[in-house]
C-alpha cells in the first residue's frame, strides 16, 4: 500500500478513530522521549487535509500540528513517533521563520536533509544527506548552498540530469536545482505548504513562544528524552535577550486586525468609477488588564508599561478598554484614539484573574488581544482562545501554561 495512498469511503470507515493514532504516538514518546511529548501537548492542533502525513508551522507564533488520520496510520508506531520529533526539530531550528527569500523547494529540502540524520526510525523515503553525497552534521543554510550545486552532481548522482553548465547563480540556478532534485525523487518528508504562515509573525516573536514552550517542556520531563537536542535546548534556557518593549511591540503589531473601509481615491476593481475602492485599514481593539495588588500597584512600574503601551497604540486606529481587578473587576477605562494615562489605581488583597477574561469574552466586538499587567499569583483560566500577554512583575510567576510571558525585570532601566 502506497504511504500517501488515499482511503475510499469504505476503506476509510476500517481506519482508526480520528487522531486516536496521533495520541497513542503523543503517549509513547510522554514514556519513552518525554521532552518531545510535552513540547507536542503544548502545539495547537488545526484540521488537515493534505497529501502527506503531517505537517507544522507557526500561526501567530504559536507552533500549529497539523495531522492527517488516514496517512498517519499508515506507517508503524515507531516511524509516528519519529514523525512527530521530525516536526519538534523543525520548530525548535525555527524552519518556517527562516526561508526568507530562497528558494521554497530547495530550502524545504535542506531543512529535512539537517535534522532527519538525528532521528531513528524515520520512513525509508526520508531525505538523508548521503543520497546527495553531502557530509551530516550541516545547518540548512549550508545545505541550502550545497542544493544550488546539485546540477553539476546529476551526473555521478546517476540520473543523467547533470548539467555542468548551468547557471551558478540566481534564480536560474535555483529551478535548475529544484529539477534535478525532482528528478531524484527527493520530497521533504512532511507538508511544508504551511510555512508562508511564519513569515506573517516576527522572528523573534516566534522565538520567544518557542523559548518559553521549551522552557515548560524541560521542566517537565526532567531532562529526560532530549537526546541530541540538548545544545539548542540550553540556548532556549538561557535568559533572552530581546528587549521587552520590543516583545511588546510585536505582540501588539500581530494581535492589531486589518479592518477594511471605502475610499474614492482608489478605484473599485470591478466597478471601476461608480464604486468607492476599499482600503485596507488596521484598527487595533486591546484589553488590558492590570492587577490592583500591592506588587504591581507601583507608579514606576504601571507608567513605565503604560508609556510604551500607549506609544505602540497612538500609531493607529485603537479602543482600548483598561480593566482593574483584584479578586473582581473594582474599575474599566475605555479610551479610542489616544488615551493619556494608565492610572495607579489602589487595590491589594486577593487577587483571581478570571473576571477580566469573562469580562472580554463578552465584549462586542471581541477584542483581539489580552495584555494583562500582574504578578501571576491567583487562579486563571484553564484555557483562553483570546491572545494573551502576560506582563509580569519582577517578582510574579507566570499563571498558567498558556499565554506569552513578557518580564519586566529591568523596568527602571527602560528607556
Amino acid at each position: 500500500m502506497p504511504r500517501f495512498w488515499i482511503p475510499s469511503e469504505k476503506s476509510a470507515r476500517m481506519l482508526p478513530k480520528p487522531m486516536r493514532e496521533l495520541e497513542d504516538a503523543i503517549v509513547r514518546l510522554l514514556k519513552q522521549r518525554p521532552f518531545y511529548g510535552h513540547f507536542l501537548l503544548q502545539c495547537r492542533r488545526r484540521p488537515y487535509q493534505g497529501r502527506k502525513a503531517v505537517a507544522v508551522t507557526l500561526i501567530d507564533a504559536l507552533p500549529t500540528l497539523m495531522v492527517s488520520p488516514q496517512h498517519f496510520a499508515l506507517f508503524s508506531g515507531g516511524e509516528q513517533q519519529a514523525l512527530l520529533e521530525h516536526l519538534v526539530k523543525h520548530i525548535l531550528h525555527l524552519h518556517p521563520c527562516r526561508r526568507n527569500d530562497r528558494h521554497p523547494r530547495l530550502w524545504d529540502l535542506a531543512c529535512d536533509l539537517a535534522i532527519n540524520p538525528g532521528i531513528d526510525h524515520l520512513p525509508t523515503e526520508a531525505p538523508r544527506p548521503e543520497r546527495l553525497k553531502l557530509a551530516a552534521g550541516l545547518a540548512a543554510e549550508e545545505y541550502y548552498d550545497q542544493l544550488l550545486l546539485v546540477p553539476r552532481l546529476g551526473d555521478q548522482l546517476g540520473d543523467g540530469t547533470g548539467d555542468s553548465a548551468a547557471d551558478s547563480s540566481g534564480e536560474q540556478a535555483s529551478d535548475t536545482s529544484a529539477a534535478t532534485l525532482e528528478a531524484l525523487q527527493l520530497h521533504p518528508l512532511d507538508d511544508h505548504q504551511h510555512w508562508q504562515e511564519a513569515e506573517r509573525t516576527p522572528d523573534s516573536l516566534s522565538e520567544q513562544v518557542v523559548r518559553q514552550m521549551v522552557q515548560s517542556a524541560w521542566h517537565k520531563s526532567g531532562d529526560e528524552g532530549a537526546g541530541d537536542l540538548r545544545a539548542l535546548i540550553h540556548s532556549y534556557l538561557a535568559p533572552p535577550t530581546i528587549p521587552w518593549q520590543q516583545i511588546l511591540r510585536q505582540f501588539i503589531g500581530s494581535a492589531g486586525r486589518v479592518g477594511k473601509t471605502a475610499t474614492w481615491k482608489r478605484t473599485h476593481r470591478r466597478f471601476d468609477q461608480i464604486t468607492p475602492g476599499i482600503r485596507k485599514q488596521q484598527y487595533l481593539n486591546l484589553v488590558i488588564g492590570i492587577d490592583v495588588s500591592d506588587s504591581t500597584d507601583t507608579q514606576t512600574l504601571r507608567e513605565t508599561f503604560a508609556k510604551e503601551l500607549l506609544r505602540i497604540a497612538q500609531a493607529r486606529q485603537s479602543r482600548i478598554t483598561v480593566v482593574y481587578a483584584g479578586s473582581r473587576i473594582q474599575k474599566i477605562a475605555t479610551f479610542s484614539g489616544d488615551p493619556a494615562v494608565i492610572d495607579v489605581f489602589r487595590g491589594g488583597g486577593f487577587t483571581d484573574l478570571r473576571p477580566v477574561f469573562d469580562y472580554a469574552r463578552q465584549m462586542q466586538p471581541r477584542p483581539a488581544a489580552i495584555i494583562y499587567l500582574t504578578d501571576g499569583f491567583g487562579p486563571a483560566p484553564p484555557a483562553s482562545d483570546i491572545p494573551t500577554l502576560w506582563v509580569l512583575s519582577p517578582e510574579g510567576q507566570k499563571p498558567v501554561t498558556w499565554g506569552l510571558e513578557l518580564r519586566l525585570d529591568n523596568v527602571l532601566e527602560a528607556p
